[in-house]
């Protein structure tokens, strides 16, 4: 896929001025209220201003992560500040840096966020200066020809490599190459230095990868190097250190070639509590030689050498006895989970608000399922950030849209020990009522299977996924821990919620094959609110009152889990979580 760039779109994508546009069309309003919305309008404004320059900066290396969390800057100033002066600059702003951002990466989602920007813009700010500019705008964001364009023969039309993506697992580190469609490759390893090497025949890599090497300050994988060949072929090498055999597997859906290096025993038998961590990259030129890898000393305390011993007379006396460490309970079927039979803990929580964006979720009675997850996903977020050795991170924060895939990822990629999803119920049943909590496994009823149905529906997987994806569930190994979790989180939603639903139903825990639950490297379950197709839950979810009550006892059960297992302090390494 090629893009090309016209004088017009060159234009589009220079930084608009930080003087509103409209802010000249309009009526200076009076008072302090008016004010006040005035400043933070200009203050979230310039603020998104100055990450967007960093990003555009060709010279800096960045992700398409960073590009739309300034995008999500914009958008948030206008759902603030909707009537300010610089709310139309605001989206003008992020249609281009989503634009941009499609450019760079090829992601056929922000492309569509730079068109959905752009006609939010011209319907409603259609007095702006910069609503003239939009069609030609748009006419750049239209998706480029298939293949016509490209400039090769028809028959064999070169292939994109879009990003790479490395991932701290417990046991190894995983490569991730994404592709825009399935392609052959040949694979190899070598010694001396120790490396992988896989030539992509037919493919060419986004401007932001040619010919640049990717450094790593942890094990396993040190350097990810990409380099072109002859033949249109692309090479990415992967330089290791202390693995002990890797895997690679094909995904679908888009296509990616993934890399499982396992850690080797002598080096894994040393980490005692392992958390995956994301570690950003270092994007280089081409390194002659590997770096050799930084060595971290061992603190030992000192222990004097000059204390005399006791005299022979003196008794000897017994040292207090300290207290046992509290043993972690049994699971619920009275064995102990591996988690548990290595003492591992919980303090970085993902919370995943469902749906989002384009995809409203169900909706019935007033009430929007992306907007209700949402705010009880805040609310949660605040209640546990209250709690020392908690760690929270979002999937989403604002009314966008991630990919069902996306949101395991992003929870592997921080390093989560659990992972909770937010969902409300629907059924063609109106009398249909109460909460369950799910975990991932195949569904044992009709019930769980349309639950499963409509959730997945924006998953996007094609048929030719099937067998990756029973795979995956079949694999999972946090069933346990995830049965155990799901059985706390439907026990504090009854208790708490029957307080204000007096008819509410206990429907149980239950096992589905849920997308966004599939791949997580950690406990992780979907609890079902409330029915929003219920009249009277649907009224109820629509107070505060009954939403707060909701993430309490969201909050009730992940520090009930956390304990069942044992507290330990923040061993985060990004944030700044509390110890």
């Amino acid at each position: 896929m090629t893009f090309r760039f016209s004088a017009a779109l060159a234009a589009l994508l220079t930084l608009a001025p930080v003087t509103p546009c409209l802010a000249e069309a309009r009526t200076a309003k009076t008072g302090e209220a008016q004010s006040a919305k005035a400043g933070g309008a200009r203050i979230l404004y310039t603020e998104a201003l100055a990450h967007e320059r960093t990003v555009r900066d060709a010279a800096t290396a960045v992700t398409a992560i960073q590009m739309r969390r300034v995008v999500l800057e914009y958008e948030r100033l206008v759902r603030r500040y909707p009537a300010s002066g610089y709310s139309d600059n605001a989206l003008w702003q992020a249609a281009n840096l989503a634009l941009l951002c499609y450019q760079r990466f090829g992601s056929d989602i922000d492309r569509r966020t730079a068109v959905r920007l752009l006609k939010q813009l011209q319907t409603g700010y259609p007095t702006s200066s910069l609503v003239a500019r939009v069609d030609a705008a748009r006419a750049d964001a239209a998706p480029p020809p298939a293949r016509a364009v490209l400039p090769m023969p028809p028959t064999s039309p070169l292939s994109l490599l879009r990003d790479i993506h490395r991932t701290a697992l417990p046991d190894g580190i995983r490569v991730t190459i994404d592709l825009d469609g399935e392609v052959a490759y040949h694979e190899e390893s070598l010694e001396r230095p120790r490396r992988v090497f896989f030539d992509f025949k037919g493919v060419r890599p986004v401007a932001a990868l040619q010919d640049v090497t990717l450094k790593f300050a942890d094990d396993a994988v040190r350097e990810i190097r990409l380099g072109r060949h002859p033949q249109n072929t692309t090479r990415v090498v992967l330089d290791l250190e202390g693995t002990d055999g890797y895997s690679v597997y094909s995904l679908y859906n888009p296509y990616r070639l993934v890399v499982d290096f396992h850690r080797a025993r002598a080096t894994a038998a040393t980490v005692m509590v392992p958390v995956p961590t994301r570690v950003e990259p270092i994007v280089s030129a081409p390194a002659p030689m590997p770096v050799p890898p930084a060595t971290v000393p061992i603190e030992t305390p000192l222990v004097p050498l000059d204390v005399p011993s006791p005299p022979l007379s003196s008794k000897r006396t017994t040292p207090p006895t300290l207290p046992a460490p509290a043993v972690p309970a049994a699971n619920s079927n009275g064995k102990f989970s591996l988690a548990r039979q290595l003492g591992l803990g919980v303090s970085r929580i993902v919370i995943d608000a469902g749906h989002g964006g384009h995809d409203p979720g169900a909706q019935s009675n007033g009430v929007v399922e992306a907007e209700l997850t949402l705010d009880v996903a805040l609310r949660l977020q605040k209640l546990l950030q209250r709690h020392p050795g908690v760690e929270v991170v979002m999937t989403r924060d604002a009314d966008v849209f991630i990919p069902l895939q996306e949101r395991t990822a992003i929870a592997n990629r921080e390093g989560a020990d659990l992972f909770l999803s937010i969902h409300a119920n629907a059924s063609r049943n109106p009398r249909a009522h109460g909460v369950e909590t799910y975990f991932l496994n195949f569904a044992t009823n009709p019930e769980a299977e349309a639950v499963a149905a409509r959730e997945n529906s924006a998953s996007g997987q094609a048929m030719h996924a099937l067998p990756d994806i029973v795979k995956a569930i079949a694999l999972n190994n946090k069933i346990d821990e995830s049965h155990d979790f799901a059985a706390i989180v439907q026990h504090a939603m009854v208790r708490r919620l029957a307080v204000r639903n007096k008819q509410l139903k206990d429907l149980g825990v239950k096992q589905a094959p849920f997308v966004v639950l599939i791949g997580a490297g950690m406990p992780s379950v979907l609890a079902e609110i409330s029915f929003v197709t219920h009249k009277q839950e649907g009224q109820l979810l629509k107070t505060n009152a009954y939403r707060q009550q909701i993430a309490e006892a969201l909050q009730d059960a992940v520090l009930r889990y956390q304990q069942s297992l044992k507290n330990r302090k923040s061993i985060a390494t990004k944030g700044t979580g509390t110890e």
